[in-house]
């Protein structure tokens, strides 16, 4: 259940170069290579060590859901009727498969699992709940609250 963490020995130009792919991973090495001081051959061999070393898990295109009309957000939190780890591990498996659900995280509170959930509108929601969240491994009880403004997220 647990992920192995494994610490990777960062210097100044890796915390740099991560900074900066993070808010751009498009850039050129040449760009990259300027901004953080380096030469473009070790700007290079530096970025595959963070992606060898999995630091960087990879580079994605974030979309504005809100064009594609996913704007409505709920948070539902979810309690289990069994926290054993063979259910744990049957819920935490079927809700990955759920694409609706941006994030999932086991949450040390009153109830198991806190998730977020993206949709058209709360009709589309109201599905999402009834036939895929409630479904799940194990659901014994959900509660939803709904976003009404988002005023910042992490992959924006």
């Amino acid at each position: 259940m647990a992920n192995s963490k494994i610490m990777v020995d960062l210097d100044e130009f890796d915390r740099k170069i991560i900074a900066i792919l993070g808010r751009d991973g498009r850039m050129t090495y040449t760009e990259l290579a300027q901004r953080v001081g380096l030469s473009k051959t070790p700007c290079q061999q530096r970025v595959k060590r963070l992606v060898d070393s999995g630091l960087i898990t990879g580079f994605r295109a974030i979309v504005d859901p809100a064009k594609l009309g996913l704007d409505h957000v709920a948070f539902t939190e979810v309690k289990l009727s069994d926290t054993r780890e063979e259910a744990l591990r049957r819920f935490n498996d079927a809700v990955r498969r759920i694409p609706e659900v941006e994030e999932c995280h086991m949450i040390a509170s009153s109830f198991d699992y806190l998730l977020k959930v993206r949709t058209l509108d709360i009709r589309r929601y109201r599905i999402v709940l009834g036939e895929k969240i409630s479904s799940l491994p194990h659901v014994a009880s959900t509660s939803t609250f709904v976003a009404m403004e988002t005023i910042c997220e992490s992959a924006r």
